[in-house]
């Protein structure tokens, strides 16, 4: 892993991925590519108000060399004995982003899904989501905010969902290889649709149903494990993918959640990228 792009916003960086960041990028000895892209939301809230002196060019100006010095001192400590390109682009952030990783030849992107208030929430995860569906690379994507729980980022377990598509066997590969490149311990988790039925008396799981679909998933499972060369724990489910999931992962103490790129509609949602799971997600999840 040569490259990281770590795209930031300033000046509410969120420190969670940045040091996420860092800590692949000390493991692989990566070059992180440190990304700003200024938008018209950059500019100062009421510098455009009648009768302000800056003319609209000069405060264009004025923003990109503020954004410019913020970029240039920032995270300094945090990416200590890394070595940071600084890169301050104009338009949109998706595009930018997404055209910067083909252009540098990035190895993966690493990039927070939250920002401080609602509105920058939408916009974070808008951009994100964008970003995952048109990226050609790998994309590492954190959702919780600043205030949760801090801890020092590691990896001593991953999780890697199967959905049992064609995309299966790449994503429990690149799982594997990540696992096994930090110690750590892989686990396996597939979530099937739900056996439930609704009728008198409240909802009934189907014994049968489930039998079938659960016995389907673990021989599959098998045969996957078989051909990729892993031996990992197993755990398959029905019902709701993202709270299971989660439970998956509190239930082997996961710091990393796998899945596929392009994941099947019926697995992970209905925006095919995989974005559904990763916006409910408790910890950071890798689209490989």
């Amino acid at each position: 892993m040569n490259k990281i792009l770590l795209p930031v916003d300033l000046p509410n960086i969120q420190l969670r991925v940045v040091h996420q960041a860092a800590f692949l990028a000390r493991h692989f000895h990566s070059e992180i590519i440190l990304l700003h892209v200024v938008t018209p939301l950059s500019y100062p809230a009421g510098v455009l108000e009648s009768g302000h002196e800056l003319m609209a060019r000069d405060l264009q100006a004025e923003v990109i060399k503020r954004a410019q010095t913020d970029l240039d001192q920032s995270l300094q400590s945090e990416l200590d004995a890394i070595a940071v390109k600084r890169l301050l682009l104009k338009g949109d952030p998706a595009r930018a982003i997404t055209q910067t990783a083909r252009d540098q030849n990035v190895d993966m992107i690493v990039m927070s899904t939250h920002g401080r208030g609602a509105f920058y929430r939408f916009l974070l995860g808008s951009v994100a989501a964008k970003v995952l569906h048109d990226s050609d690379c790998p994309v590492w994507t954190d959702t919780q905010p600043e205030e949760a729980p801090k801890r020092e980022f590691t990896i001593r377990n991953v999780l890697c969902a199967v959905d049992l598509s064609h995309h299966s066997r790449n994503t429990v590969s690149r799982a594997a290889q990540l696992a096994a490149e930090f110690g750590a311990r892989l686990t396996l988790v597939h979530v099937t649709a739900s056996v439930e039925i609704y009728g008198p008396g409240g909802s009934h799981v189907l014994p049968e149903w489930k039998e079938a679909l659960v016995g389907y998933a673990a021989t599959e499972i098998a045969k996957l494990q078989q051909d990729v060369g892993t031996k990992a724990k197993v755990i398959i489910d029905s019902g709701d993918v993202h709270a299971l999931l989660n439970r998956a992962a509190e239930q082997a103490k996961s710091d990393l959640l796998v899945i596929g790129h392009s994941p099947v509609r019926g697995h992970l949602g209905d925006n095919g990228n995989g974005y559904g799971i990763i916006r409910e997600s408790h910890i950071p999840v890798l689209s490989v």
